[in-house]
């Protein structure tokens, strides 16, 4: 297998609207989830989500063809031009055919169809735009990648639900190792913050109502968690054969060792409540990169905030990491940025990456009162500086789909 190394990181989030602003916002503790301001949201019974403020389309890519696409695929296009400039990324017409890039959501235009549902009925066929269906598509968060960066290899774009963004650098480091890429853009995007998903997400009762409080509501591993909050965003990685990185002196934050799949084969919404699935998961991940459990500093939690999700997840890290478990450093980007669906695992990725390349974890805030049924080091409240010479994350999805990503120092 070759050496896959992370050379750069775009991100557009409910924290910030570079990588760097994320990522120090997570180590502060600071909360992007707020009242909902996308679209009047005062008949829905869940009016808080985690929205991307401030996001201009033009500062990133010509502004006709941004009208053009979906909102999922702009914040894809604006996390893949940071992470390409983050990594000092400049491809030859000879490396184009070998730059891929693998871009997953979860709900891909979600929005889209809302909107044009909408003109159909109100304004009858002729009025549908006839780009609906190229900005629906879940595939064109991936294909609008490739185009605005001149990436002629392949373009992935996995739709796995929550586990979406961690299928991406499973597609990446395949990529590398079968010699189909020497550079990958990988990472999760989603955007789909809007009435008809969050009256069908408040409905399944899988969100938190607690609507006063919005920076305090999501909850992960905590006793009085009730749900997770939604959220919208990307974030994008820069995926380099270790002989190309190194050969132009490239600043690596973190080496990707690779990952596992597994499938619960259960529910279209709930866990296994044994967690054997997610533990699959993570053996299997280690196993691939060649790591046994005592070898993992932190774990970039899935972590929701849902009843269900967050004592499953503990019960499977028990399980794959056996007495290690006990003395790892856990904690959940989503108490912070929210659930991102399709992107969930591409902030955890980030989190993971970013405590290898730094030594710094980030906490899980609003853990204020344990539950004991989610006795782990889950690092409540604030950041934490220790030395990460690897990390994972998880990432579970509707449907049992289950991913576990290993980075390590490079």
């Amino acid at each position: 297998m070759a050496r896959a190394l992370v050379t750069g990181i775009g991100a557009i989030t409910p924290l910030g609207l570079t990588a760097k602003e994320t990522w120090a916002a997570m180590l502060a503790g600071e909360s992007g989830i707020t009242k909902i301001t996308r679209f009047d949201a005062s008949a829905l019974p869940v009016r808080i989500a985690a929205e991307v403020k401030d996001f201009e389309p033009a500062k990133y890519m010509d502004a006709k063809e941004a009208r053009r696409m979906s909102r999922f695929a702009q914040f894809a296009v604006a996390a893949a031009r940071m992470a390409a400039d983050d990594a000092g990324l400049e491809l030859t017409d000879a490396e184009r055919p070998r730059a891929a890039s693998a871009i997953a959501t979860g709900a891909g235009g979600a929005i889209d169809t809302m909107e044009e549902t909408k003109v159909l009925l109100e304004r009858g066929p002729n009025r549908v735009s006839p780009f609906y269906i190229p900005m629906m598509a879940p595939n064109m968060g991936a294909c609008q990648v490739s185009m605005q960066l001149g990436l002629r290899g392949p373009a992935l774009a996995s739709v796995a639900a929550c586990a979406s963004g961690l299928y991406s650098f499973i597609e990446a480091k395949s990529m590398i190792d079968s010699g189909v890429a020497d550079v990958v853009l990988c990472g999760g995007s989603e955007a789909a913050i809007a009435a008809l998903p969050m009256a069908s997400l408040a409905n399944m009762k899988a969100l938190s109502r607690r609507n006063d409080e919005p920076t305090r509501a999501s909850r992960p591993f905590d006793r009085d968690r009730d749900g997770f909050v939604f959220g919208e965003g990307a974030v994008v990685f820069v995926i380099e054969r270790a002989e190309r990185a190194q050969g132009r002196g490239a600043r690596v934050y973190a080496e990707l060792m690779g990952g596992a799949l597994s499938c619960d084969a259960f529910h279209i919404t709930a866990p296994r409540e044994d967690g054997s699935g997610a533990e699959q998961a993570m053996r299997e991940a280690l196993r691939f990169a060649g790591m046994a459990a005592s070898d993992i500093d932190y774990i970039a939690a899935h972590g929701t905030g849902t009843p269900l999700n967050d004592s499953t997840e503990t019960i499977a890290i028990k399980a794959a990491f056996g007495e290690a478990a006990g003395r790892i450093a856990i904690s959940s980007p989503k108490s912070m940025v929210g659930h991102l669906l399709g992107a969930a695992g591409a902030v955890g990725g980030l989190a993971a990456v970013m405590a290898v390349a730094e030594d710094r974890v980030p906490p899980t805030i609003n853990l204020e009162n344990p539950d004991p049924a989610c006795d782990l080091d889950y690092v409540p409240l604030k950041a934490r500086p220790m030395t990460v010479r690897a990390a994972t994350a998880n990432g579970f999805g509707f449907g049992g789909q289950n991913g576990c990503v290993v980075f390590r120092k490079a």
